[in-house]
C-alpha cells in the first residue's frame, strides 16, 4: 500500500535517492557480493523507486516482484527497464495479504517509506513472517519524527507536534507507529537474532528546492488541520509565512529518516 500520488513520488524520488544511506547500501551489497543473481520483493513499491535506487548495488541478474495496491502506480513501476533486471508486478493489499507477497522464491525483502505507516500488530507480523522465511530486509526512508526548519517560526514546534501526532493515525494498517516504527522494527529483528546495520537518511532541502518544500509544508498544514489542536487561522498564517520564505529562496528544511538492513543469523 502506498497511498501517494505519482506526481508526489516523482517529485520526491531524487531527494529519496540522495538521502539513502550509503552505509546501509554497502551492507546490502556486501551481503550478496558472491551472488550472480538475486530475487527480491519490494513492498509498497509505488512507481519503483527502490528498484531504481538498488539495482546498481546488487548482482547483475535480478528478478524483482513489485507489490502495491495502487494499479496506476504498478503500471508505471512495471515500465521500468534496466538491462539484466526482470520486473513482475503484483497487485496486492499488504494489510490483508502480506504473507502472499512474501511467498515464493524470494531472497531479500525491500521497502521504502512504509514502516512508519503501519501498526504495531502489522509490524510484528511482518518481522515474524520474514524471520520465519529467514529473509534479509532492507527498509529505507522510515520517518523518525525529526524536523528542522530554517529560518524558524514561532509556530513550528506546534505544527511539528501535530504532524507527528497525525503520523500515528490509521494509514490503512490500523493506528500507525509513526516516528517510533524504525526503532520498534530494529528491536524486533535483533531479538530474533538478526544483525542490523542502521543509519540516518534525512531529506535535506535547500533554498533552491522550492517545489518540494511547498508540497511538504502544505502537507504538514493539512495534517495539522486534521488533528485539530491548532486554530485554522494559526495554521493558515503559518503556511503563508512559510510559503513566502520558500518563494524568497531563504528556506532550508531537514526531515529525519532512518534506513536499516537486517540480516538473519544464518547469513552472517
Amino acid at each position: 500500500m502506498s497511498g501517494f500520488s505519482a506526481d508526489w513520488l516523482a517529485l520526491r524520488e531524487p531527494y529519496d535517492r540522495a538521502a539513502r544511506s550509503t552505509v546501509v547500501l554497502d551492507a546490502v551489497k556486501s551481503a550478496f557480493a558472491d551472488r550472480s543473481s538475486l530475487s527480491m520483493v519490494d513492498l509498497a513499491c509505488g512507481t519503483g523507486s527502490t528498484l531504481r535506487a538498488l539495482t546498481k548495488h546488487l548482482p547483475v541478474r535480478q528478478q524483482w516482484r513489485l507489490a502495491d495496491n495502487d494499479l496506476g502506480l504498478l503500471l508505471r513501476a512495471g515500465q521500468t527497464s534496466i538491462p539484466g533486471v526482470k520486473v513482475t508486478t503484483v497487485p496486492i493489499d499488504l494489510a490483508r495479504d502480506l504473507e502472499a507477497a512474501l511467498d515464493g522464491p524470494i531472497e531479500i525483502v525491500t521497502t521504502s517509506a512504509l514502516l512508519d505507516l503501519v501498526s504495531p500488530a502489522w509490524l510484528e507480523r511482518f518481522v515474524f513472517e520474514t524471520a520465519a522465511r529467514k529473509l534479509p530486509v532492507y527498509a529505507a526512508l522510515s520517518y523518525d519524527g525529526r524536523i528542522s526548519l530554517d529560518p524558524s517560526d514561532p509556530l513550528d514546534a506546534k505544527i511539528i507536534a501535530a504532524v507527528n501526532k497525525h503520523q500515528r493515525t490509521d494509514k490503512g494498517f490500523g493506528p500507525a507507529l509513526g516516528p517510533a516504527a524504525v526503532a520498534e522494527a530494529i528491536g524486533h529483528f535483533e531479538r530474533l537474532g538478526y544483525s542490523v546495520v542502521q543509519a540516518t537518511s534525512d531529506w535535506v532541502f535547500g533554498p533552491d528546492d522550492r517545489n518540494v518544500q511547498l508540497e511538504i509544508v502544505a502537507g504538514w498544514a493539512s495534517a495539522a488541520r486534521d488533528i485539530g489542536d491548532l486554530s485554522l487561522g494559526d495554521i493558515a498564517n503559518w503556511l503563508v509565512r512559510r510559503r513566502e520564505i520558500i518563494a524568497a529562496g531563504r528556506s532550508s528544511i531537514r526531515v529525519g529518516h532512518v534506513d536499516f538492513f537486517a540480516l538473519p543469523p544464518d547469513m552472517r
